[in-house]
This record gives C-alpha cells, structure tokens and sequence, in this order.
C-alpha cells in the first residue's frame, strides 16, 4: 500500500494566491480554476474533510495533472504538491476511481523484473541498432544488443583504470532496456574525467514508473534500491535521467542524496570536445524532474560549454514539455498541446544541424515526437547532453598504458 499523509494538515498551508497558476501546463491549456494546482488541492481538502463527496469531476482533474512540479517551485508557502498528488493518485487507482491502460500495468509489473523487461526490449534496441525509428516516441541510436552497462563499465575500468572520485550509476529500467547507449556514453565520459565507476546488479527500477501511473509496487522497488546502493563505498550515487534520479533520492534520502551525473560533471570540470568550424547550434531543454523535483538550478555552464557547440537554453527552458513520465501515454492530447507550444521554435530556430538537448530519456521521447507527429517540419536531432561530452566508441578500445598504471 501507498504510506498514507496527513493530508488535511499539508492541505491547510495552501494560500490560494494563485501564483502556481502562471506555471500550470494544464491550466495555460484550459484555463479552468479546477484543472490547476491551487484548483486540485481545494477538491482534495473538500473531499479528505468530508464536504464534498467522490464524483467524476475530482477524478479527472486529478488525472488531467501532468505532476511536472513547477508548482512546487513557485509557491511561496512550500505546499509539498507532488507528495500530495502521488498520495491521491494511488489512492484513486487502489480504489478504482482511475485505471491506467492495459500496457502500462502490464509495464509496470515488467520493470520490477528489469532481467525480464531488457529481453522484452531486445527488439526495440535491434530496430534502434539498425538507425530506424518506428514510433513517435522511438528516437534514434545504436544501442548494445546484449551487452549490459554493468559488464561494459567492467571492461572500461579494468582498461583505463581511472583514480578519482568513486560513484555507483543508477542504469534505470526504460533506459537500460530501450536507450542504453545513452548509459554506454555515460561511463565513457566518466571515465574519461578520470571517476571510477560502479554499477550494483541487483539495482532495480528506481519506482518512478509507479509514482507516474498510481500503481501499488513502489516500496519494494525503493527497498531493493536501499539494500543495493546504501552499503557502497563510494563518493556520489549518480544518475543520466532526472525522474529517475528524483525517485531513487527519494529512496535513498537521507542516508545518501543522488546527483544528477550533469551536476556531478560541472564540480570535476569536464573533458571539453572540440568542434572547430561546427555550424551546429545547441539548444537546452530543462526536464521538470531537474529543476523542480531535484531543486538544481538547471545544467551547470560549464558542462555546456565542454560539448563545443555554440549553444543556448530553449524557449521556455523551465516549462513542461508534455512527458511527465507517462502522461503523453494517458493523455496525448494534452501532451501533444504542451509540446506544440514548447517545441514551435525549432522550425525557425538557427543551426546546421539544430540540436536539442536535455537529460532525461523520456523528455527526448517526447521532444522526438514533435518531428514525429508533424509539428516541427524541419530536420533536428534531439540528444542527451552525455552523449554530446561522449568521447566515442574508439575511447574504449584505444591503446592504454600497462594494467598497473593508471590512465
């Protein structure tokens, strides 16, 4: 079961000035009192005190929330907002009053299982493998097809042998399965800024799949992830997707805080690629989870400027781009409406190629989408910013110095 909160007591630090409305994708979409923040938190304190009974309406506008978090940011009485809407959610889903879709139960039960879930996967990493892109939410890459990150980051430092700060690498589920290239590129890069690598096997999903769609099975995940990163001598828990590592902090707080591996980069300095000449012009998109779930203030500059491109923050950077973990499964329409918004600039934007870049595999899912489904008609590639500061493939098989020196 979901841990209950004392939900009347978190209710009665609501203001109701309004300021959440400013940054509300569905109430910008809407513009309903009740499909916004302040709106959402007066139907739950009616209902939780017993002054307004269940009903459809209740139901939902909590489905309708996206759960980006801005929210949280923007109110000045520091209402825990997303607390109160995981509780919510569970609660509904528990007592039937909201059903996810049938794929994303039968999804939720396969990333507890995350042996089970890599083969089931193994076809979509085949048609990434050969450059195809099938489905809107299905960008592009060459991931491995059966080598895990785990025995990869192995082979990388027993080659390189790197001497620096120590950090044990959250894989994820979705990532690891689907985009693992992504986590490929991530150990290169830190072991090329010279930080050991270690990556527990009996890691699980970090939860946030559970958090996202209301389903019960969070807990034990979050528990595996407490027996299995806890005991670890190591200087930093590191992750490349910010839900992802929101979720474990969570788990892990507050015996341990979770870095997003950007952030950790941006204290070491990073190995800075070179791109003389490079027309390319990067543009940064800040997932929700980042900057208002994990509270940093965006991507350190410094990591920016080591990818070499010309580069600059997105229009709108710090506004929802419509993922929101699994709502552009639930909820298309609204999804796409966010994303028409968001993603408008790039038919304009200037760059040979454009690039946009983020760090969070499920915002590029969505960002890929909007070439996808038509509202961007020019070419763009979307990019984790890892994989920009990646020094490639040839990093792990150059020739190294002897077994006993380091790197």
């Amino acid at each position: 079961m979901h841990p209950k909160t004392p939900l009347p007591d978190y209710f009665s630090n609501c203001t109701h000035c309004g300021f959440c409305l400013a940054v509300c994708p569905t109430y910008k979409l809407t513009g309903d009192e009740n499909n916004s923040p302040r709106g959402r938190l007066r139907l739950w304190s009616e209902e939780a005190a017993g002054r307004l009974p269940q009903d459809k309406w209740t139901d939902f506008y909590t489905d309708e929330c996206v759960g980006c978090l801005a929210c949280e940011t923007a109110c000045p009485a520091q209402v825990p907002y997303g607390e109160l809407f995981e509780h919510t959610r569970h609660d509904h889903v528990s007592a039937g009053r909201s059903k996810p879709p049938l794929a994303l139960r039968l999804a939720a039960a396969a990333v507890a299982r995350p042996a089970w879930f890599n083969l089931a996967l193994l076809p979509a990493r085949f048609i990434r493998s050969l450059g195809l892109s099938i489905h809107r939410f299905l960008f592009k890459g060459r991931p491995a097809l059966l080598q895990s990150t785990a025995a990869y980051a192995r082979e990388l430092m027993q080659q390189h042998r790197p001497t620096g700060p120590r950090v044990a690498f959250l894989t994820g589920c979705l990532m690891e399965a689907a985009f693992r290239e992504i986590n490929f590129a991530t150990v290169r890069v830190l072991i090329e800024n010279n930080v050991q690598v270690v990556i527990p096997e009996d890691q699980t999903c970090c939860g946030a799949f559970q958090e996202h769609s209301g389903l019960a099975g969070a807990e034990p995940l979050r528990a595996q992830n407490r027996r299995a990163f806890l005991p670890l001598d190591v200087d930093a828990v590191v992750s490349n997707s910010s839900g992802c590592g929101y979720s474990l902090g969570k788990s892990l707080a507050p015996e341990r805080p979770v870095r997003d591996v950007l952030a950790f980069l941006g204290e070491l300095g990073p190995v800075r690629r070179e791109r003389a000449g490079s027309r390319a012009r990067l543009y940064v998109d800040l997932p929700c989870h980042l900057v208002h779930g994990q509270k940093a203030a965006g991507i350190p500059q410094n990591v920016l400027d080591a990818t070499g491109y010309s580069w600059e923050l997105a229009p709108n950077a710090r506004d929802c781009c419509g993922s929101g973990g699994v709502y552009n499964i639930q909820k298309p329409e609204n999804a796409r409406a966010i994303l028409a918004g968001k993603s408008a600039f790039l038919n304009e934007a200037e760059g040979a190629p454009v690039i946009l870049g983020t760090s969070n595999h499920v915002c590029m899912m969505q960002w890929h989408s909007a070439g996808a489904t038509g509202l961007v008609t020019r070419p763009y590639e979307v990019s984790h910013i890892i994989q920009l500061l990646d020094p490639g493939a040839g990093f792990a098989v150059r020739a190294t110095a002897p077994a006993s020196a380091p790197c």
